[in-house]
């Protein structure tokens, strides 16, 4: 299931958010729509709506975004590309995504700063941890680009890593095609079921296709919970204001990570 494409915000739905401030994460692949690569501007203006719309209803948002849809450095590493090289080259691949969904955000009047790992002063600021924070606390919707600026790190550990530095109070990773977290790729089997909640252990022991073991990692030990749910139209803003969508995956006490369901 994909994000449909639209230009006028929703209505917000009923209900205060239960988060003050959240980081999404977003694959290149959610940029793509229905294209086999590359950047499908329907689906980053639909994008661009909900993240509006949680920002607007008094959420502090900040977006880390992949690069899937242009390039991926292990894939290239595969080939006989230095790893090294490889990531860095993907890390660049992220600004251009970064950089097409500010000017989305941007159309619909948001205000809108990209910070990027590695430096690319004509068009991003460098990453500063306190200058991020102080855009969230101005209502500006901040996208980090380039991951952590370190190859052998995916845009998964960058998220967790931003998360925590921003002091988020919850990962929202959109997914496409899929509704959450399954025990099995419901692509393959049928059977497949999907996995309401989880602990972060649960998450590494089960070798479960959601984060690296990393960003898991990163996530469980700063107790961070992380929702993984299906990137259709209004999701983003109902989790916000607690709706019980996709999977949870929390370490039992962390606070956030039981949103009540209404």
């Amino acid at each position: 299931m994909s994000v449909s494409p639209r230009v006028s915000l929703p209505p917000p739905p009923v209900g205060e958010p239960v988060f003050r401030r959240i980081l999404v994460k977003l694959s290149g692949e959610a940029l793509m729509g229905d294209r086999p690569f590359g950047l499908d501007r329907p689906t980053v203006e639909a994008i661009a709506g909900e993240l509006v719309a949680v920002q607007r209803s008094g959420v502090e948002t900040a977006v880390v975004v992949g690069a899937g849809n242009l390039y991926r450095g292990m894939a290239a590493a595969a080939e006989g590309m230095d790893r090294a090289t490889a990531d860095y080259a993907g890390m660049l691949a992220t600004v251009l995504n970064a950089l097409a969904l500010q000017d989305g955000l941007e159309r619909l009047g948001a205000h809108t700063r990209v910070q990027s790992a590695i430096e690319v002063s004509e068009v991003a600021e460098p990453y500063i941890r306190r200058r991020a924070i102080r855009h969230l606390e101005k209502g500006r919707i901040v996208i980090f680009a380039a991951g952590t600026g370190n190859p052998f790190f995916t845009t998964d550990t960058a998220a967790a890593l931003r998360a925590l530095e921003i002091g988020a109070d919850a990962i929202l990773m959109g997914k496409n095609g899929v509704e959450g977290v399954y025990d099995g790729d419901p692509r393959l089997d049928a059977s497949a079921e999907l996995l309401p909640e989880l602990t972060h252990l649960q998450a590494i022991e089960r070798g479960l296709k959601v984060m690296d073991t990393t960003a898991l990692s990163l996530c469980m030990d700063n107790g961070l919970p992380i929702h993984v749910f299906s990137l259709s139209s209004g999701n983003i803003e109902r989790i916000v204001r607690g709706r019980r969508i996709g999977t949870i995956i929390a370490t039992p006490g962390e606070e956030g990570g039981r949103p009540d369901g209404r």
